[in-house]
């Protein structure tokens, strides 16, 4: 199969996520903190190391989904001239550590490292490379989940109306790759309006970054200039794309996306979100919002923003009632939020 990360931005091909380096035996992953300020890769050794690197946000949004898959085949690696019993063991470890470096998404990432597991698993019965049916099983992933949103984003760029305003929130990642791809092919065009996404700054730094190089006009907005926008008319959409989407039509995504809902629904500007439906979460209760180190509000690269003695709090996201959204659009087209068990009544097939 064709690789689905053709004609994409820099950020959105394989390699440049994360990838193993068989030779040395480390997985390089792009250092997002601080991109395009900087092109750098954090080398990891271990697949401890892996899972510190998603904890430490050195990748985010679908990228650690990749750099899970890296982790197993390090972790592969490891053990490669160990008994069958000792590598299947130290990798089930592996796979428990890597799935849960960060709580909210932990679901989607246990799904892609025991596919991993599962691959390894194969590979010793039939006498092959562990590491080599890990990587392999991460490309199809990654192919899979490419394609999987390229179709997404054929429903999304149908519902964005033509030299029309986006206003995105966060980095949707591939979602953000495909709409533009997409749009292109379609001779769709469109402005992007990038929330810069306090404190990471990942709409201003990532997802414009994406929107540029595929050559979409591109304005980037602090996070309390929205309403400003969305008054003046230049707002004909918000979509964003969900870290978790739960059954009931709840979504969580990154920390004021809840907020921007509110100023869509007001300015009856239409919210759509992006993404496949989390089998295994039900309900807003089945929601777990990480709460991430709040020196991450107080500084930013090393500068000091506040006297000492102040306090913060960083949840890293919030969660946004279906009420407040239009549609979710998937690859099966857009459901409401309401009537998402509908989704679930085509026949299942593998995201991640």
């Amino acid at each position: 199969m064709q690789r689905q990360d053709y004609d994409l931005p820099f950020l959105l091909r394989y390699e440049n996520v994360a990838w193993f380096d068989k030779e040395k035996k480390t997985v390089r992953i792009l250092d997002r903190r601080i991109y395009p300020t900087e092109i750098k890769f954090v080398e990891c050794t271990t697949y401890q190391e892996v899972a510190k690197a998603i904890t430490d946000m050195v990748t985010q949004s679908a990228g650690p989904y990749t750099a899970c898959a890296m982790g197993m085949a390090i972790a592969a690696s490891e053990v490669q001239n160990k008994n069958e019993k000792e590598q299947i063991e130290y990798l089930e470890k592996a796979s428990e550590v890597i799935a849960n470096s960060r709580p909210t998404t932990a679901n989607r990432y246990r799904i892609i490292t025991n596919n991993c597991l599962n691959s390894a698993k194969k590979a010793l019965n039939e006498g092959v490379s562990t590491v080599d049916a890990i990587i392999d099983t991460a490309v199809e992933s990654l192919n899979r989940r490419y394609s999987t949103m390229e179709e997404v984003s054929k429903h999304l760029v149908k519902l964005i109306p033509n030299n029309g305003g986006v206003l995105t929130q966060c980095f949707g990642e591939t979602i953000i790759g495909m709409m533009c791809r997409t749009a292109k092919k379609e001779n769709k065009t469109f402005k992007a309006y990038c929330l810069e996404t306090r404190p990471y700054l990942q709409g201003a730094r990532l997802t414009s970054s994406c929107f540029i190089e595929s050559g979409i006009e591109t304005t980037v907005i602090t996070d309390n200039m929205a309403a400003y926008l969305m008054q003046k008319g230049s707002i004909d959409i918000f979509t964003s794309a969900a870290d978790t989407i739960a059954r009931d039509g709840h979504i969580a995504n990154k920390i004021g996306t809840f907020q921007t809902a509110i100023l869509a629904s007001y300015f009856n500007i239409p919210y759509y979100v992006t993404g496949i439906p989390d089998k295994d979460k039900y309900s807003k209760a089945d929601i777990k919002i990480e709460e991430r180190d709040p020196e991450q509000v107080l500084s930013y690269r090393g500068i000091k923003n506040t006297l000492d003695g102040v306090k913060a709090i960083y949840p890293s996201f919030d969660i946004t009632p279906p009420k407040l959204i239009n549609a979710i659009v998937t690859d099966r087209g857009a459901f409401s939020p309401y009537n998402l068990e509908e989704y679930f009544n085509f026949e299942s097939k593998d995201f991640y």
